[in-house]
């Protein structure tokens, strides 16, 4: 069965329309469904949708409001609001260009493919998606999906294109609310060269398939011993060797001393090449007294 798009409708450039699809980049991963149980009956615990003083009510006699006191709402129909008009439910205009380095990474929230929507569109498609290739920026716009308008950011990505939701301003915590209290100093140069060594040996290509959620392997070993046990309790020993904190320069060098020289280098990295030593310099030569 085809992927069914999440939003159609073009892109706008200056007198240019570029008939679109976008389709979901990311999906959820593999995890663990829990439900809420009533132990003494170990029958699951549902919820009811009820109005005090009138008891459980029909989904089709819900509709969305507006508190504007207490007690006091606007009632709002579901086509009401569906005909809200907004030009970006239907078109992402592109308004600026950027550098992609300009947009902070706490901006970014989430990326979805862009695809022409029929031969027709291809042509102006691969024009606008080389043009920010060869650029090098990333378009901007807004976008109005799903009850929500959205910054979103458009940029080359194979073929195709991908678009990336992006934060509102007042969505991001400033960074110096809790950075201010970190002490502006310099590391050691010691501590400094053992760490720099230490990522050197650690570098290696990304490669996103080498990393799970190996919390969900705990639970599902959780849940293969507790079927096992017949009710008991299952507790796991937390892991030794964790370690404490401290600010101990001492023990911060020779843990990074121990690190540099035992383990093993990341898979698929490349041996760090060895940094020459320092040349002593050559001590002058006496003078012979006459």
């Amino acid at each position: 069965m085809a992927a069914r798009a999440y939003w159609q409708g073009q892109i706008r450039l200056a007198l240019v329309s570029i008939p679109v699809e976008i389709y979901a980049a990311t999906k959820s991963g593999a995890q663990i469904a829990f439900h809420q149980i009533h132990q003494p009956s170990g029958k699951r615990v549902r919820y009811e949708k009820t109005v005090p003083g009138i008891g459980p009510v029909d989904p089709e006699d819900i509709v969305k409001g507006y508190e504007l006191s207490k007690g006091d709402y606007v009632l709002l129909q579901p086509d009401e609001i569906e005909a809200v008009k907004l030009e970006s439910k239907k078109t992402l205009e592109l308004t600026q260009f950027v550098d992609a380095s300009e947009i902070d990474v706490l901006y970014y929230e989430r990326p979805y493919y862009v695809v022409p929507a029929d031969d027709l569109a291809e042509e102006a498609f691969i024009v606008l998606r080389e043009a920010l290739r060869r650029t090098r920026k990333v378009g901007l716009g807004q976008l109005a999906m799903r009850g929500r308008e959205y910054v979103v950011s458009l940029k080359p990505c194979g073929r195709g294109m991908v678009l990336e939701t992006l934060r509102y301003a007042d969505e991001v915590n400033r960074a110096q609310s809790y950075f201010r209290d970190i002490e502006d100093a310099k590391p050691d140069a010691e501590l400094l060269d053992l760490a720099e060594t230490l990522i050197e040996k650690k570098t290696a290509p990304f490669k996103p398939d080498s990393f799970h959620d190996r919390y969900v392997d705990a639970l599902e070993r959780l849940i293969e011993k507790k079927k096992k046990s017949k009710g008991r309790r299952i507790i796991e020993e937390e892991e030794e060797g964790t370690v404490a904190r401290g600010s101990n320069v001492i023990d911060l060098m020779a843990a990074l001393k121990k690190s540099v020289g035992s383990g093993t280098a990341a898979s698929g990295s490349k041996p760090a090449a060895k940094k020459a030593p320092a040349k002593t310099p050559a001590k002058p030569a006496s003078r012979k007294r006459a």
